[in-house]
This record gives structure tokens, sequence and C-alpha cells, in this order.
């Protein structure tokens, strides 16, 4: 019996000690994505404020382009056309972003060869 009085408590030490890393485990969050999952949607660091926002909604206008089964077309993008809520001084910066924002996500969406 003094066998078992030892292994009782060190059963429930081990017990609680891995139920403590499972809560440390849980809390820390789901693991990170892959960087290589989603790089294409990353700015380039050389760009200036104005074409990085045009990036990322040249992204997203590509993707409702896809998502609407519209043929991609930057001209279309009505965004793209006439970004109003853009200050005058930022708004050729602001397009050359989404033009490359909207390539970008076209290549990835629609395959290489589409333009």
């Amino acid at each position: 019996m003094p066998t078992a009085r030892i292994i009782a408590p060190s059963l429930l030490l081990a017990l609680l000690a891995g139920a403590t890393i499972a809560d440390a485990q849980y809390y820390q969050g789901p693991p990170p994505q892959p960087m290589y999952a989603q790089s294409w949607m990353v700015p380039p660091p050389e760009f200036a404020a104005a074409q990085q926002r045009g990036f990322h909604d040249g992204i997203e206008g590509a993707k409702k382009d896809f998502e609407n089964h519209r043929p991609p077309n930057v001209d279309n993008r009505d965004e793209y056309r006439n970004p109003h809520f853009i200050a005058s001084p930022d708004r050729r910066d602001y397009r050359f972003g989404f033009a490359r924002g909207y390539q970008t996500a076209v290549r990835h969406m629609y395959g290489p060869g589409s333009h």
C-alpha cells in the first residue's frame, strides 16, 4: 500500500500539470498563418501611404469582381476611375497602387494568363 500512496499523488500532479499546459496552449490563440499564404496581399514596402491604400483597395476590387463572376478590368472599378475620397495630390499615387493591387490579385485569383 505505501506504493499506492506515492503513485496516486504523483499521478494527480502529472494530470494537473498536463491540464495547465493544455490551458496555456489554448490561450495563446491559433498558430500564425504561414507568411507565403497571404504575402501577395502585402503592398511593396517602398509604397507611400496613398499607394498602400490603393494597393489594398485594388485587391478588394479584384476580389469583388472575382466573386461576382465579372471579367477582370481595373477600368471598370469606380474607385479606380474616380477616387473622390482621396485628396487631390494623392490621387495619382492611389490609382497607381490600386492598379498594382488589382493586377496582383487578378494574377493570384484568375490565374497567371489573365489580364
